[in-house]
């Protein structure tokens, strides 16, 4: 299983949010800065996301370039990804090991998923973000709820993505664990791979991901505020 560290950037720096609240924001330095770390500790891929581009608030682009050139690891980047065009420049401007991740896209989408559908030809390199409030998706960087179950969304999804990266945003960015029953509900329910993120805070959250079968985890606060050290981990 993979141990992912998150690179969230917003104002051209790296920050943490918890709950996805821009309110609650803490930064710690520059994007680079600390991807050459985790890098230096082990990572093997960054979890990289423009969050001011997910809140409709600019793009930090080539904030995420300079992490790929810097590092020459393999990412999976989301933020502001809403169409074809978009999705398609981004592809071609990363490497072929790389992933973009589209979330209120899909959502806008469902149950047809068109865009998805056109990018076929990528389509090994293409992760659905589902953010959860209990087990419902929420959106727009985590502003609006949907009617839409979690499940539902991933399993229509299937056909036309790599996998899914699932967020419990009820315990995002709090550093207290996550929903062992709800990680393993979800997990379960498809059979492409999924990334677990929210509340990942200790080597037991790990292996309780681990155990559920997720595919990797995305590693924020507790990796940035020193509750967990990544070459302990990874």
């Amino acid at each position: 299983m993979e141990v992912i560290p998150a690179i969230d950037i917003m104002g051209g720096r790296c920050v943490q949010l918890v709950g996805g609240r821009p309110d609650t924001k803490k930064e710690y330095g520059t994007p680079v800065e600390k991807a050459l770390k985790w890098k230096k500790n082990g990572a093997r891929m960054l979890h990289v996301v423009d969050l001011d581009a997910t809140l409709g608030k600019g793009n930090n682009f080539g904030e995420v370039m300079k992490v790929k050139r810097e590092t020459r690891l393999p990412i999976e980047f989301g933020g502001g990804i809403g169409g074809l065009e978009a999705a398609k420049k981004v592809l071609n401007a990363l490497s072929s090991g790389d992933r973009i991740i589209v979330g209120t896209l899909a959502v806008n989408e469902y149950p047809r998923f068109e865009t998805l559908k056109e990018l076929g030809d990528y389509c090994e390199r293409v992760i659905v973000s589902v953010d959860s409030r209990g087990d419902y998706v929420t959106t727009k960087g985590w502003t609006e709820d949907s009617r839409l179950k979690t499940v539902d969304l991933m399993k229509a999804a299937v056909p036309y993505v790599w996998g899914f990266l699932y967020t419990n945003v009820d315990v995002e960015g709090k550093m207290e664990g996550v929903d062992g029953e709800r990680v393993k509900k979800v997990v379960g329910s498809i059979y492409k791979p999924v990334i677990v993120s929210g509340g990942v805070s200790t080597k037991e959250d790990i292996e309780t991901c681990k155990s559920a079968g997720a595919w990797g985890v995305v590693l924020g606060k507790a990796l940035y505020e020193g509750k967990v050290k990544l070459e302990d981990v990874i």
